[in-house]
């Protein structure tokens, strides 16, 4: 087996990533010791051969006719379409009457679980196109600090905590065998709960000195960045100076900054400059995570938000973002509550103490602090509860928090403490706060990425209501924006499915169709691509992604899962072997 690009030194490939990212990789010289099969080579046999297809490659360039020769996880050849019509191959498949396009890279992805010790096939996933996912907004699952309580990982922590913490988490999802690829951002939250657990307040020097050694690590091992959600606890207990502090120590493994900005309502463009401060600060690309201007008093700031990126960037500042096709974002409904009623993991005996309570209504009626007020912003007509799991509340899945709140007999607020309480966890629920105009406006800028900000599931057996975009972002943006309304071009939405992801975290074998690139490979009918899980009914597959390729093997056959796990790890540019 070839060993992935991504597991080698970045310094093999500095001499030609311009050349890599944006045109073809054949034009590296031998000296940078790319494994790379030459289209000249005499190859007797190919493993898949695609043929008839219309090629978008990924670059933005214009569509054209084409044949894909594949061997041994690669692309090996590429040429007009007949080139390989008469070639050998393992099997041969006919993209006739198909767009054949790079696998998509989810910068945003939450199936680190179903990885980890779920269903690792991602089934959701793969069927929309996706072929690697990157993951870590806000927390990772190492490194584990030993001498903390135990948590969601407890079974991991002898694993997952020692130097090389983060490399084993990874191994582990790979040992077990994915349908995609894999690879993550250190979540800054993970940072900070190693060094200081759950507790508000300034980190202490010797704690931020244990912070920058954990993020070291955790390049050196392969993570992309470091990703923060700055409206959770405890990541919303860090300041700006902590986040400067922490993400310098990444510059010189080539990381970026990733965030969830403190806020994407009231304080929206305020956080945009705060994000750009702690970019600059640090000396480190900045990424922003699910771009938008959330609650209808706040839709006039989304333009001013793309000026405010637009002259950043004219001024020098590497400031991106990506974003889903959505206008209802998803998270917990503790994403209701004060940030200080979650600290010290004391939650749930706070929203059981009755004078702790009253203190946590009064804040969401009248806000003291600044952070984000999430069923303030959307009204309880907008907070649509999913992830319910006690038998006695399985009634109020699907339903709006106004309308639970009518049964219980009790205002919006009461509701949903005692649902929190009762259910003991965060409850995944949809808040309605976007503007469709804003969506379209969004799509169109050229350093929009896409992500899915979801999980990976098996609609024959989750329980739980999800998100649409689970099963739809691509296939929404291909059809209903490319094709049916035409806000964007097939070319460009392509390219920012896969190699502006690529090129943003220094993935160089990934992300195109080219010689010595990975076989990631999607192929969908234009004529036919769409979304089809609704808020209401969310677990059905997208149609119209017919065949999907991880590293050459097929994972999707006639939009069927096949079973199939050839996913491999994907590392950042600071990975040491």
């Amino acid at each position: 087996m070839i060993r992935s690009l991504s597991e080698t030194p970045i310094r093999m490939w500095s001499t030609c990533w311009v050349w890599l990212g944006f045109l073809a990789v054949a034009g590296c010289g031998p000296d940078t010791q790319m494994p790379v099969i030459s289209a000249t080579q005499n190859v007797n046999q190919y493993d898949v051969v695609i043929v008839n297809g219309r090629i978008v490659d990924g670059t933005g360039n214009g569509w054209f006719y084409g044949d894909i020769g594949i061997k041994d996880q690669r692309i090996v050849e590429m040429g007009p379409r007949g080139t390989l019509s008469t070639a050998t191959a393992t099997e041969t498949i006919d993209a006739a009457d198909h767009v054949v396009a790079p696998g998509f890279i989810d910068i945003q992805s939450h199936s680190r679980y179903d990885l980890l010790y779920g269903d690792s096939r991602v089934i959701s996933k793969v069927t929309q196109g996706v072929t690697t996912e990157i993951m870590g907004e806000g927390s990772s699952s190492a490194p584990i600090n030993p001498n903390r309580e135990g948590g969601e990982d407890e079974e991991f922590f002898e694993a997952f905590s020692g130097e090389r913490g983060f490399d084993a988490w990874l191994r582990a999802m790979d040992d077990r065998g994915t349908s995609v690829n894999h690879g993550s951002f250190l979540g800054a939250s993970t940072v900070r709960t190693y060094a200081m657990g759950s507790r508000m307040g300034v980190a202490p020097p010797v704690a931020l000195d244990t912070m920058k050694a954990v993020v070291r690590r955790a390049m050196e091992d392969g993570a992309f960045g470091i990703a923060s959600a700055l409206i959770y606890p405890p990541g919303n207990f860090a300041g700006t100076d902590e986040l400067i502090e922490i993400a310098s120590a990444m510059k010189p493994y080539g990381g970026v900054y990733i965030t969830h900005m403190r806020s994407e309502a009231d304080q929206f463009l305020e956080a945009i400059d705060e994000a750009i401060e702690i970019g600059v600060g640090a000396g480190v690309p900045l990424e922003i995570y699910h771009l938008k201007a959330a609650g209808r008093r706040n839709w006039y700031k989304a333009s001013q938000a793309i000026s405010k990126i637009d002259e950043a960037r004219a001024a020098g500042v590497d400031v991106q973002a990506n974003m889903y096709p959505y206008t209802a974002g998803g998270t917990g409904l503790t994403a209701c509550f004060p940030p200080w009623a979650s600290a010290d993991g004391k939650l749930f005996d706070n929203l059981a103490d009755q004078e702790v309570r009253d203190r946590i209504r009064a804040e969401i009626q009248n806000q003291t602090e600044e952070w984000e007020n999430m069923c303030m912003l959307t009204t309880p007509g907008g907070v649509l509860l999913l992830g319910l799991e006690k038998p006695d509340n399985q009634k109020y899945a699907g339903r709006y928090l106004d309308d639970i709140a009518t049964e219980y007999g009790k205002d919006w607020m009461d509701t949903a403490m005692d649902l929190v309480l009762s259910e003991e966890q965060r409850i995944g629920t949809i808040y309605f706060m976007m503007s469709e105009d804003n969506v379209r406006l969004q799509l169109q800028q050229p350093w929009i990425k896409f992500g899915t900000d979801a999980g990976g599931v098996n609609p024959a057996a989750v329980e739980n209501l999800v998100h649409p975009r689970s099963y739809g972002t691509y296939p929404r943006i291909l059809g209903k924006y490319v094709r049916d309304e035409g806000v964007l071009s097939l070319e460009e939405a392509v390219r920012k499915m896969s190699s502006a992801v690529a090129t943003r975290l220094s993935i160089t074998d990934r992300g195109l169709l080219a010689e010595g690139f990975y076989a990631d490979v999607v192929i969908f009918d234009p004529a036919t691509v769409i979304d089809r899980a609704t808020y209401e009914e969310p677990h059905q597959l997208s149609v119209g992604i017919r065949d999907v390729l991880v590293n050459g093997v097929v994972v999707v056959r006639d939009g069927s899962h096949t079973g199939e796990k050839p996913g491999m790890i994907v590392r950042g540019p600071g990975y040491i072997e």
